[in-house]
Parts: C-alpha cells; structure tokens; sequence
C-alpha cells in the first residue's frame, strides 16, 4: 500500500509476540491513530473548517500527532507544550508547521497542567476563532481506536483477550476496548497507573520520580470511562523503569517508560490468567526515555523478582506497585472539580 500522508504508515500498529500469552500492539505514536480521526471527524461535521487554527495542551506524544493531523489536513496548530516535551519533539512540531509554547519549568505536574489549561483558554479568549481540541474531555478522540480494535480482531479470531495498558486520557484503551466489547463482552481492561495520579485515587501517594508522563494525572480527565476497567495496577518509577529495561533486553522492543509499566503488569496478569491472550498497549518509541531510563539501566530491578500487592480499595494501596480488581466500578464519589 502506498500511503497519501506518512501519518496514514505511522499510525498503524505492529503486533508482536512477547509469549505465548502475551502480544505486543507496539505503536510508533499511538495518538496519531487519535488524532487524525478526530480532525477528520471536525472537517466532515463542518465543527472547523479548513486552514482554521486547532490548539491544545500536551506532555509530547499528543501533540506531535496533532501537528501531524494538521499537516494531513491542511489545518494550523498550536501546542501550549508540557516542560517535559524535550528539544528533539519541539523542532518537529515547529518543523511541522506548528506553533509552540511551554509553559514554565516546575516539577509539580499538577501546576504544569493546570498553567497549560489556563494558558489555552487565555489563547481562545485572544483568537476567538480558534478551536480547542480538548483530548482529555471530547469523546471524539475515542473515535480512531475502533481501527485498531478491528485489527486486533481480524488477528485473534476467537481469542479470549485482556487489554493491559497506561489510562492517560482515557481514550486508547477505553476506545479499543468499547469498540473489542461490542462482539465479545468477556473481553478484559486492565488499566495502568503511576502513583499520584488522581484518576484512580492514588493522589495520596508521592514517587520522587513524578508521575510517568501520558498515563497518569493530576486534574480530572472526562475521557476516563471507569466502569470500562476490570483491574487496576498502580507502579512507581522505578518499577516501570524495570519493565522497559526488560522489554528491550528480553525481546529487543525499544519503547517507551508506559510500554514498559504496561508489559510488567500484563506479564503479572498473564500468570494469573494463562487461558487468555493479553495484549499490551505500547504507545510510543524509547527515544524520549533515553537519559531518564536507558542510561539508567543497571539501576533497574529484575522483573522475576517483583510482584504486586493486592488491595480491595485504592485506600489500601501502597507503593511501590499495587493491584486491585476493579470490576467496573463507575467513577469514585470523591472526583476532583474538572479542569477543562
């Protein structure tokens, strides 16, 4: 196939085999699969029109498949920048054709995030015309996982299958999982988090690390469907750090730190669950992990000798990696006011 636009050759998945039970769904840019179908999905319902300007907040992976949708569609773009989008990602989105700002050092996600939101909305209140894609709140962004789930599909016929991957905005798992769940509702979610997320209640929890950047939060995401979840894993840093040291000595996959907290817990899940073929998430490439984890590497546990604690409610987790069965539990009472 030759492809119009190298977002279409990006975009698709590479499926690998780790084990017997286990199966990689390895992404370049898992997000591009997202946000191609969302601006396409904007042009078609006339919500933007051609050339207008699309802006957004991002840690890196989101905004680079923005930059590239918009450069699929012939749309600008602007990305108010996370401080932990590096200097090789900002001279591709600039590169590109988009317009970036970061926001200014701090070492408290939360601030971070919450200084990026402000930071839009003080940018639609300049350009009135301008539209915000929202990848934390609008559903639309669900909308290019079904493709992957149809892919999955059309590889496992009849498999019984768990999806192990980072919770982030919600939307990767939650899309594939919906769209797996409308032939076959046995299929299982198992989502992943860092702690001091507060998505699913592990807030209370500080890793000196900080929170692993694309699958934890420190505000409120709409995206997140709780009750689509069958369990959740809660890791530090360094327990990720040990899942993608090993996912590359093991298997010769060079992917990301959520890549390698997703493997750890799915290889925990496959043990428990050897009758079932358990698909991890991989969102990205180890590129952006290189100083922080792969120089690092001696520093990083062996697998063998790790295993979570089982809880039967976040208030029982601690660090450094629990894991409790969720069951589909709808969102928890005690939700933080939404940053939109």
């Amino acid at each position: 196939m030759i492809h119009p636009h190298i977002a279409d050759a990006l975009k698709v998945p590479d499926l690998v085999r780790l084990t017997d039970g286990l199966v990689l769904v390895r992404f370049e840019s898992m997000k591009i699969y997202s946000a191609l179908a969302a601006v396409r999905h904007l042009l078609e319902r006339g919500t933007v029109r051609p050339g207008q300007t699309l802006v957004d907040s991002s840690s890196g992976i989101y905004a680079y498949a923005l930059a590239l949708a918009c450069h699929r569609h012939r749309m600008r773009c602007h990305i108010v920048a996370s401080t932990t989008v590096d200097a090789t990602t900002r001279a591709q989105l600039e590169i590109l054709g988009a317009t970036v700002e970061q926001v200014v050092p701090s070492r408290d996600l939360k601030l971070d995030q919450e200084l990026r939101v402000r930071r839009v909305r003080e940018l639609l209140a300049e350009h009135p015309d301008w539209h915000w894609m929202r990848q934390y709140h609008d559903d639309v962004h669900y909308l290019g996982y079904h493709e992957v789930a149809d892919r999955i599909t059309a590889a496992f016929p009849g498999a019984a299958l768990t999806v192990v991957g980072g919770v982030g905005s919600g939307a990767s798992t939650g899309g594939v999982a919906t769209r797996l769940r409308a032939s076959d509702p046995s299929v299982r979610l198992v989502g992943v988090q860092p702690f001091g997320s507060v998505t699913f209640g592990s807030q209370g929890h500080h890793d000196p690390e900080a929170i692993i950047a694309g699958i934890g939060s420190s505000i409120v995401f709409d995206n997140v469907r709780h009750h689509l979840y069958d369990g959740i894993h809660w890791l530090d840093f360094t327990h990720a750090m040990a899942g993608t040291v090993a996912l590359l000595r093991d298997h010769a996959v060079f992917a990301g730190l959520s890549t390698g907290a997703g493997y750890l817990a799915a290889a925990y899940e496959a043990r428990r669950h050897p009758d079932r073929l358990h698909l991890v998430i991989g969102a990205d490439t180890g590129h952006r992990y290189v100083e922080r984890v792969f120089a690092r590497h001696t520093e990083a546990p062996d697998p063998a000798g790790l295993k979570p604690v089982e809880v039967s409610a976040p208030e029982e987790m601690s660090m450094p990696w629990s894991t409790m069965a969720w069951r589909r539990t709808a969102c928890p009472p005690q939700r933080e006011e939404r940053a939109a």
